[in-house]
């Protein structure tokens, strides 16, 4: 039997701009928490450094989606090289205005404008696409990013981190904006790779793909996993740190995402031919299930880490079917956006799961926190069990979404 990760690399140019892709999409996870780590220690104040952080995410989780949309009509190269300018510029100008101490409005300007970093995991998986569409292929290609997904949070957040803390405080993000710059020009000089701009059907053109009822679904099923991310990280901090061993709590998160990427990658190689809105569900009934030993694992850090490795399994299963079924019920003019959507998604629900579990946590006590990932993943199921007809492309939705034939 041969291997299906060695067989999507032996497409044409896939090495290329997939290893480029892993680097430029690094400061996906390092910018947040490289924000904090800097600002921290040149300001001393956790509010704005917080506050700067969050104006960079959330405005990016608004604005990508958007870039996208130019990026489907006008092509990737077109949009992406200068969102990327203007983004490691505004990187470049953040670090300054952190080391010489100008104004606190400065530092939220620049973060602003660093938002309009463009959504690399969405363009590499727009290429994946573009050479395995309607083929099994495809399926392990979103495995392999979903893997690298967890590989670029368990990397990214370390490295910035550890830089900032090891070096000067600037350090973390400054190298973040190299891998932005050196990444994204790499991945942009793929150019026989890059999916060619496809004609929008007039219905539909003038509307965003967020209007289509199976992105509505996928990207809020996949807001609700975002939020079971944050609160896993939170908890877990808060949980060690009771135990008096706050110290394992980077090794406790790393198993977490070690059981994700694990995972992942079996079931990119097994390729299960059960349609992809049913594997859906039965990815997040797992989730729900997993969650719930976290409720008695705040006893030990050995149970904790066992019990997050458990609750870390689905998470990849998850992945690899949403944007499966968003190249599928997603018109191709629109691919890229409907993917960013999902994206953002993701981290508008890490953002909101971190405020709730930190909250719970405050109030009720480190070993509750972890009611909120349960509540979570329930909610997450809920919305896809809702959704299956529109997943299933058995029903033509009246917001402009194209019928598809059911799997």
């Amino acid at each position: 039997m041969s291997n299906p990760y060695s067989e999507i690399f032996r497409a044409p140019g896939a090495k290329g701009f997939s290893a480029a892709a892993f680097f430029a999409r690094l400061p996906v996870a390092m910018a947040p928490i490289g924000i904090v780590a800097m600002l921290s220690q040149t300001h001393g104040e956790y509010w704005l450094a917080g506050a700067v952080s969050a104006t960079f995410a959330l405005t990016n989780a608004f604005v990508a989606p958007q870039i996208s949309r130019l990026v489907d009509r006008l092509g990737q190269s077109a949009i992406v090289a200068p969102a990327t300018v203007i983004s490691v510029v505004s990187f470049a100008l953040l670090v300054i205005a952190s080391n010489q101490n100008w104004p606190a409005w400065s530092l939220f300007a620049t973060a602003f404008f660093a938002a309009a970093m463009p959504s690399i995991p969405a363009m590499v998986r727009a290429r994946w696409t573009e050479i395995f569409r309607d083929r099994p292929q495809l399926n392990t290609a979103f495995a392999f990013e979903s893997a690298a997904d967890e590989l670029v949070y368990i990397a990214g957040a370390s490295v910035s981190v550890g830089l900032a803390v090891s070096l000067f405080p600037e350090a973390g993000m400054i190298v973040n904006t190299i891998f932005l710059a050196l990444g994204t020009t790499a991945f942009l000089m793929q150019r026989s790779t890059e999916p060619k701009v496809r004609p929008h059907d007039s219905e539909i053109s003038q509307r965003s793909a967020i209007w289509l009822r199976p992105v509505q679904f996928i990207t809020l099923a996949l807001v609700f996993v975002g939020a079971t991310f944050a609160t896993a990280e939170v908890s877990t901090v808060a949980i060690t740190k009771q135990l008096g061993q706050p110290g394992a709590a980077s090794l406790v998160i790393g198993v977490y995402a070690l059981g994700s990427f694990v995972v992942g990658l079996i079931i990119g190689a097994l390729n299960p031919k059960m349609p992809l809105q049913r594997q859906l569900l039965v990815a997040l009934s797992v989730l729900v299930v997993t969650a719930l030993p976290l409720l008695v694992a705040s006893t030990s850090v050995a149970l904790l880490a066992f019990a997050v490795f458990l609750s870390g399994v689905a998470i990849s299963p998850t992945f690899i079917t949403a944007f499966g079924l968003i190249e599928r019920r997603v018109p191709e003019a629109m691919l890229t956006e409907g993917v960013t959507w999902v994206m953002t998604g993701i981290g508008i629900g890490m953002a909101l799961g971190a405020f709730v579990s930190g909250w719970v946590v405050d109030n009720f006590g480190p070993a509750n926190g972890f009611w909120v990932s349960v509540a979570a993943s329930i909610l997450a199921l809920l919305t896809v069990t809702i959704g299956q007809a529109s997943l299933s492309g058995k029903r033509e939705a009246n917001t402009g979404s194209l019928a598809q034939p059911a799997e």
